[in-house]
């Protein structure tokens, strides 16, 4: 049995039995088995867009090769003494915690808000004019912010290769699909995660965590450079003796920052980004992007775009969503954030990005001695400020032609914000000099995909990163603790879901070498 690989180029609506054909007709072979290694699109020439696909072959008619295996993901097993807690059920403790009870840790994961179908309920109730739950809202509940995203598993770090495949092979156990293993951008969307979720709470039940949904840690208590034990607050209250602590508390767990603060955990503020969602009709994208308005066998067309205009901060578009919706994603009541979600169809019919202005926090607020705490208070300032802007949840407004012509009140196109848009002169809101980069990076952005200047600017995107950083070491230690692991998103060293799955990984796993 001989192996190969090669690499096709085939029409965006290609079948399986055209992939075959292409294969046999490469090779000159009939007999053959053969599995996808990468696919991605290129849409460079419109006139000629392909998915450009690497395919390993197996065949009786092949001489020599053979089939790369991937190194396996060892989790030293020992028996421990003690309870670990963790801390966040987003990707970073979900992982943690998987990885630690099967080192063979006795393990609790705490997480303030509820498992995901509650949690589902509550922002549709929201949503619908209901109360906003400062515990289970777009940012807070199973799974983290990340739940009612696009689900993008795109990561640039390359020094995740055995932690990347053990994420994505626990996410095809729990009911991913197999594209994620090839796809160059894969994707799960927010319908995907909503299954998925369940069946990775199972696994960690199956590995021996005991998981405690609607329960908030409140306090540490430090001894000596340790954590001895947890405070607690839910259906039942109290403290929990631990030998470690895992924290994996998310960028928006403000709370959770200030307490670790006061009890000594060292933090320092780090650049972030502000913004806007600048939405688009999806065909008008497509169109940009391919020269057509649909393709058939490719759902959406994506952008992603970055301006670095002399004399003003670099602007670039995060995390688009194409077919998708733009969300109220507020951590706490009376605040205005905005985020962007899809469906795994990504067939909704206007596409969302955030297009944001990095930026340092004591810069942003002209405050040079800024403290990780004042960041925190300065960008909670902010983010009220939008909010008293319009009396309500319902989002400031303008299109990026207004924007860009200093125009302000003009009509507003139809939108997907669940809780209404309000016309609005957004500039008032930001910084001069984050206005002045967003209008540089908007006029840059409109030279590059025809008839973006059409689009409109909804609410305030403030959550593209943490603006805080925990001080800790390669393996996520907190600087001045024994026994003190900070990670993921909240730690301010990673960001999106596989990068920060992965952060947590390495946290447990330097935890696991320590003990």
């Amino acid at each position: 049995m001989g192996y190969r690989e090669l690499e096709l180029r085939l029409l965006p609506g290609h079948s399986d039995a055209d992939l075959r054909a292409a294969v046999a007709d490469a090779l000159k072979i009939a007999e053959f088995s053969c599995t996808i290694a990468k696919k991605s699109l290129d849409a460079r020439r419109k006139s000629d867009i392909r998915w450009q696909v690497r395919v390993g072959v197996s065949s009786p008619e092949l001489d020599g090769g053979e089939m790369p295996v991937d190194p396996p993901f060892d989790i030293p097993r020992r028996k421990r003494d003690g309870q670990v807690a963790v801390v966040g059920s987003g990707p970073a403790g979900l992982f943690a915690a998987l990885v630690l009870a099967r080192a063979g840790f006795v393990v609790t994961l705490f997480e303030q808000g509820p498992e995901v179908a509650a949690r589902a309920g509550d922002i549709a109730r929201f949503e619908a004019g209901g109360p906003f739950s400062p515990f289970s809202n777009y940012a807070f509940g199973e799974g983290g912010a990340g739940t009612f995203s696009d689900g993008k598993l795109t990561a640039r770090t390359k020094s995740i290769t055995k932690e990347k495949a053990f994420i994505f092979e626990t996410l095809i156990a729990a009911g991913a699909p197999e594209e994620i293993r090839y796809l160059a951008a894969p994707h799960l969307g927010s319908d995907n995660l909503l299954r998925i979720l369940p069946r990775l709470r199972q696994m960690l039940r199956d590995a021996g965590v005991t998981l405690r949904f609607g329960t908030a840690v409140t306090d540490i208590t430090v001894a000596d450079g340790r954590v001895t034990a947890l405070s607690f607050i839910g259906p039942e209250s109290g403290t929990l003796d631990v030998a470690a602590a895992l924290f994996a508390p998310g960028h928006s767990s403000y709370p959770t920052f200030r307490m670790l603060m006061r009890r000594g955990v060292p933090f320092r503020t780090k650049p972030f980004a502000v913004g806007c969602r600048a939405e688009h009709p999806q065909e008008l994208i497509n169109e940009a992007q391919w020269g057509v308005r649909r393709l058939d066998g490719v759902k959406a067309a994506e952008y992603k775009l970055t301006s670095d205009t002399t004399g003003v901060l670099p602007v670039y578009s995060f995390c688009m969503c194409p077919g998708g919706v733009v969300v109220p994603a507020t951590a706490q009541e009376g605040l205005s954030v905005v985020n962007g979600m899809s469906r795994y169809q990504r067939d909704g019919r206007n596409a969302n990005a955030a297009v944001v202005a990095a930026v340092r926090p004591d810069e942003l607020f002209g405050r040079p001695d800024l403290s990780p705490d004042a960041a925190l208070a300065e960008l909670e300032a902010l983010e009220r400020r939008w909010f008293v802007a319009t009396g309500s949840y319902a989002v400031p407004a303008m299109t990026i032609a207004d924007l860009l012509a200093g125009r302000s009140g003009g009509a507003l196109p139809a939108h997907s914000y669940p809780l209404g848009a309000v016309p609005y002169d957004i500039a008032t809101l930001l910084p001069d000099r984050v206005v002045a980069s967003l209008k540089a990076g908007l006029e840059h952005f409109s030279r590059k995909l025809k008839g973006y200047e059409t689009g409109v600017l909804l609410g305030l995107e403030s959550k593209t990163s943490c603006p805080v950083q925990a001080l800790r070491d390669r393996g996520g230690k907190a600087e001045g603790f024994d026994n003190l692991y900070i990670c993921g998103e909240g730690s301010g060293w990673s960001g999106g879901i596989v990068s920060s799955a992965a952060d947590g990984i390495k946290a447990s796993l330097s935890l696991v070498d320590t003990r």
